[in-house]
């Protein structure tokens, strides 16, 4: 919500949310939708109800408005936005007003649930990035353990000095006789 005023132009710097221009200074104005600013009837009004409906919701505890200091009640807009949800649910959609109770527990628990998860979401992202960085700290701890050789050289393995190389004898199991003409011979 905005407000111009006509005024001469201000002299000095600009406060926050002043704007100047051709001898007009805008102001602009922030709407804080969670502050009470409507009275009773006002309230009663906008969201289409008797102003006894609404003390009713409030002895129920659907709604909570803030009070003045000289103690009247002061519904904000989101307070009349929650009467007229309320208004939605007991004449379209025909619930009670235990029914709407019901659904507004419902709702403001599934919203913690959702504000919970999202905190265990940020937690196990904090966790997850600790466990790659050390796995890599271990990865260079093991780098820095490890000794390169270079490659081997197959006569580097074998018998020195010219000798023979030596054979070491390999048994192999027993083939299981495939039925006809002695298979396990012709595989020898």
């Amino acid at each position: 919500m905005a407000r111009r005023q006509d005024r001469k132009p201000a002299t000095g710097s600009s406060r926050r949310g002043e704007v100047k221009g051709r001898g007009r200074t805008r102001v602009t104005a922030e709407f804080d939708q969670k502050r009470g600013v409507f009275m009773i009837s006002v309230a009663a009004e906008l969201a289409d109800m008797h102003p006894q409906t609404l003390r009713m919701y409030e002895a129920r505890g659907l709604i909570a408005p803030q009070r003045s200091p000289k103690n009247p009640r002061l519904y904000s807009y989101e307070d009349v936005e929650r009467l007229r949800r309320i208004q939605r649910m007991t004449v379209e959609e025909g619930l009670n007003l235990a029914g709407v109770e019901s659904v507004m527990a419902l709702e403001l628990e599934l919203e913690r649930a959702r504000s919970e998860l999202g905190r265990m979401r940020e937690r196990a992202a904090e966790l997850e990035r600790a466990m790659e960085e050390e796995i890599e700290r271990v990865k260079r701890s093991f780098r820095a353990e490890i000794v390169p050789y270079g490659k081997y050289d197959a006569s580097d393995i074998g018998p020195r000095g010219g000798a023979d190389p030596v054979k070491i004898p390999v048994e192999r199991p027993a083939r299981r006789a495939a039925g006809a003409r002695g298979d396990s011979q012709q595989d020898r």
